[in-house]
């Protein structure tokens, strides 16, 4: 059975930016006298967990999601600290070019995950309220709405940067029940955030689902139990 509300995550949820790991290493490939003699993979997966360790503070995300190309930046300037003694070439300055460049590429891979588009229009043909709930700053979240053209598909479009709040704040979750005329028993949650999109609606009795798009499976030690997984949106029609 559907539920009479379904929130939903936007940046790989709806829209996916493929593998951040692979499009690191594309891009050291672009700057073989940098990084040499440390091969693109390898620098792929020190950028890799240098990011995720820094995105993974939730008072520097939430700062920094503000400012995401600022941001990337600096993941890139720490990463660079680990990897400079064996390429010398990866300096501060080159750090911000990176930084930048790999913003760019990233942005630019934006797609509708596969069968997404089509099944958020049939819960919406089925009469399921649905509300977008992304965190992020509001002109280049904003942008995707448009680009994507998302708005005819969602009865409520909440941004972090315009709404003033965000993910995993209960403020989020409430707010866009409350537009969508809703109670937490009759609401899913779906995101890729283990955080924003289980545990925290999960505190406020939200029906939550993980979308494991990368097939990784829950973290070693993760706590989080969602209670649904899927690989892809179009499950959620099942």
């Amino acid at each position: 059975m559907l539920p009479t509300a379904i929130l939903f995550d936007l940046d790989e949820t709806i829209i996916s930016f493929g593998s951040r790991r692979l499009i690191l290493q594309t891009v050291a490939e672009e700057f073989p006298d940098r990084f040499g003699p440390v091969t693109s993979e390898k620098a792929g997966e020190a950028l890799e967990a240098t990011f995720r360790a820094f995105w993974a503070d939730e008072v520097r995300a939430a700062h920094w999601r503000q400012n995401l190309v600022e941001g990337r930046k600096l993941a890139v300037a720490a990463a660079f600290e680990t990897l400079a003694g064996h390429a010398p070439g990866l300096t501060p300055d080159f750090a911000a070019i990176f930084g930048a460049r790999f913003h760019a590429y990233r942005e630019e891979q934006a797609k509708f995950f596969p069968g997404a588009l089509e099944t958020v229009e049939e819960l919406k043909r089925l009469g399921v309220k649905l509300a977008l709930v992304t965190n992020g700053a509001a002109e280049p979240q904003r942008a995707k709405v448009e680009r994507f053209d998302l708005a005819r598909l969602f009865d409520h479009v909440q941004i972090e940067g315009e709404a003033g709040f965000g993910k995993p704040e209960e403020k989020a979750y409430l707010h866009a029940m409350q537009a969508l005329g809703v109670t937490p028993d009759e609401t899913w949650m779906v995101g890729d955030n283990l955080e924003w999109e289980v545990v925290a609606p999960q505190r406020l009795g939200i029906y939550a689902i993980w979308h494991d798009h990368l097939g990784e499976g829950l973290p070693p030690g993760s706590d989080a139990k969602p209670d649904r997984i899927v690989r892809s949106i179009a499950e959620l029609l099942d």
